[in-house]
């Protein structure tokens, strides 16, 4: 799985993408179309017409990976509002079950409460 930390946030490109780009072309495509810096160590999620086929871009420190994805049967869960008519964004666990095959927005995520692990005397 993509090494993915606690500061990494996933960024979906809402419409569909010509699944013939590579590195060059997604990388254009995050940096013009949605104004983000390819090279930020987020991760860009892209996906074709017939939503079969689905893509990422990141940057691990040293490089940008394209890592592919394609149903044999059946599509991905595709139909995102975009936050500013371009893209929007999921939680790294909602990535993980649209690579899954679940669809992340029939799921309600829990509320946590999370302490630092100090507490008050």
């Amino acid at each position: 799985m993509i090494p993915l930390g606690a500061a990494t946030r996933v960024f979906i490109v809402t419409g569909p993408t010509d699944m013939r780009k590579s590195f060059n072309g997604l990388y254009g495509i995050v940096a013009r179309q949605l104004g983000q810096d390819p090279a930020s160590g987020h991760v860009f999620v892209f996906c074709n017409r017939s939503r079969n086929r689905i893509k990422l871009l990141f940057w691990d420190g040293s490089g940008l990976w394209v890592c592919a994805k394609r149903l044999e049967k059946g599509a991905f869960s595709w139909d995102w509002p975009a936050e500013d008519g371009t893209h929007s964004s999921l939680a790294q666990e909602q990535l993980a079950m649209l690579l899954g095959g679940i669809d992340p927005r029939g799921t309600k995520m829990k509320r946590w409460h999370r302490t630092n692990g100090n507490k008050a005397a």
